[in-house]
Formats: C-alpha cells, sequence, structure tokens
C-alpha cells in the first residue's frame, strides 16, 4: 500500500464505523414512516418534534431515566475506583499466604462470561431482600465495593508494579505503615490508572442493559437504557422517531465523560511506570 493510499483507507474505515451513529442522528430527526422507508441517513423532513415527544413518552419524563443512570454510573465509579485500589495495592504490595493463588484465582473470573452469574447472584441477592427492595438499586452497586471487577483490579496491579518499590522503602525508613505508603506513595502515583478505572466503568455501567433490567422493575427506577426498551410494546406498536432521539441523548454523556478525559485515558493505559 503507497503512502498516498493509506489517509484514503482511514477515512473508508472511519467512515464504515461512523456510519451507524451518523444514520441513529438523522433517524432521531425522521418521522417514524420515513424511519422504515428511508435507509438514507439523511432526513427528506427534519421532524425535531421527536425529541420532545420522547422526552414525554412515559408518565415519567425520561429526565428521570438520565437521574437514574447517573446516579448507578456515578455510584459505581466511586466503589470500583475505592475497592479496586484497596484489593491491587495488596496483591501488589502486600506479603500474605497464598497471595499468588488468589491473584490467579481472580483473574479466572475474567474468563467467565458475565451472564453465567446472573442465577447464582439473583437468588442470593433476593435472599438479602435487595430486590424489589426500597432501594433496587443495591445489587448494582453493593458488588462493586467489593472489587468484584477484575480487569480493573489487575490493570492496578500492573500499574503497581511499575512503581519503585524504591519509594516503598524510603517511605518506611521515614515511618510510615502500610497505610503510610499507600496514602503517600501508591495513592497520588495511581492517578492514571484511577482515571482509566472511573471512565470504563462509567461508559460500562452507563450503557449496561442487562443487569439493569433484571433488577429494576418500577419504572420511576428505571435507568435510560432500560427506558428505551419502552419505545416498542407487546403489541408491535412503535414509537422509533422518539426512540432514536433519545438513544442520542443518551449517548451524550458517555461521548462528553470521554472527550473531557481522553487525555488522562491514554496517559493510564500507556503509563507502566515513573519517567525520570
Amino acid at each position: 500500500m503507497t503512502l498516498r493510499a493509506r489517509p484514503f483507507v482511514l477515512v473508508l474505515l472511519t467512515a464504515i464505523v461512523l456510519y451507524p451513529l451518523v444514520w441513529m442522528l438523522g433517524s432521531a430527526f425522521k418521522s417514524p414512516q420515513e424511519v422504515l422507508n428511508n435507509m438514507s441517513a439523511w432526513p427528506r423532513e427534519f421532524t425535531p418534534g421527536n425529541f420532545i415527544d420522547g422526552w414525554n413518552h412515559f408518565d415519567v419524563a425520561f429526565g428521570r431515566f438520565f437521574l437514574n443512570s447517573a446516579m448507578v454510573a456515578g455510584l459505581t465509579v466511586v466503589a470500583n475506583c475505592i475497592s479496586c485500589l484497596l484489593a491491587a495495592y495488596a496483591f501488589a504490595r502486600l506479603r500474605f499466604r497464598l497471595r499468588g493463588f488468589w491473584f490467579a484465582i481472580m483473574i479466572g473470573t475474567l474468563l467467565l462470561p458475565g451472564h453465567v452469574l446472573i442465577v447464582p447472584q439473583f437468588v442470593m441477592f433476593k435472599t438479602f431482600g435487595w430486590v424489589g427492595g426500597d432501594w433496587p438499586y443495591a445489587p448494582l452497586i453493593v458488588p462493586q465495593l467489593l472489587a468484584t471487577e477484575a480487569f480493573f483490579v489487575f490493570l492496578m496491579v500492573q500499574f503497581m508494579r511499575g512503581v519503585p518499590k524504591e519509594l516503598d522503602d524510603a517511605a518506611k525508613i521515614d515511618g510510615c505503615t502500610a497505610y503510610g505508603v499507600f496514602r503517600h506513595v501508591i495513592l497520588p502515583l495511581s492517578r492514571p490508572a484511577l482515571v482509566s478505572t472511573a471512565i470504563f466503568s462509567f461508559i460500562w455501567t452507563w450503557n449496561d442493559f442487562f443487569r439493569q433490567l433484571v433488577y429494576l422493575s418500577d419504572l420511576e427506577k428505571y435507568t435510560a437504557p432500560v427506558a428505551l426498551t419502552l419505545f416498542i410494546d407487546s403489541t408491535g406498536q412503535s414509537a422509533v422517531g422518539p426512540m432514536f432521539a433519545m438513544s442520542v441523548l443518551s449517548l451524550a454523556p458517555v461521548f462528553l465523560f470521554f472527550v473531557a478525559f481522553q487525555r488522562m485515558l491514554v496517559e493510564g493505559i500507556n503509563t507502566s511506570g515513573l519517567k525520570g
């Protein structure tokens, strides 16, 4: 491939990847009839009323679903950052019996499909009284406080292994305990890994559908991904225009969150240690 052809190929691949998003954006301004009959991305007649109809389509304003998603995603981000950072510090820096064995077990959980755990988790949470309770978000948030996301623990462990242990020794000479080393050495240097964890946690939780569908049964407690399915009811009637309009709005928080922290995300993924 010549150097002149490479930009063309990259532009072509980018257009192919972005076409579904462009088509969805265009469909947000189409009437329901045009969505079915016009396969092009650009609408023949703009229908901006889809956004108003979608926002007020249910007895509850769609903004309520946005707030529910923001609450679940925000609390999940905080829970994952705290619990996974503590677990990673233990695996990367502390010495305890069977450390390698437990670390291998944790990595092994990455091989399990998430759907395999839905039934036993549902039975357990039902026993705890969390399903259908006063706060139905407990099954979605509380497990994250226990460092159940092995990917984030592994990410932070690999990052901490790149931090020179001489810094730990210097802190211990100054009188720091294991907690002091974590507070004054590891925590400040782990910001890139924490930002990466926060971004991925937010995006994955905001876009999560299946787990939220399983545990949320009250309309007022629905999150945005679950609420989008209500635009197509059991009788086959659908409001595809408003559905695409609300889908576009649902993508906006993820897009803005990613753009705001893109630089720190790249830094967190690429950083493997300290540069002198």
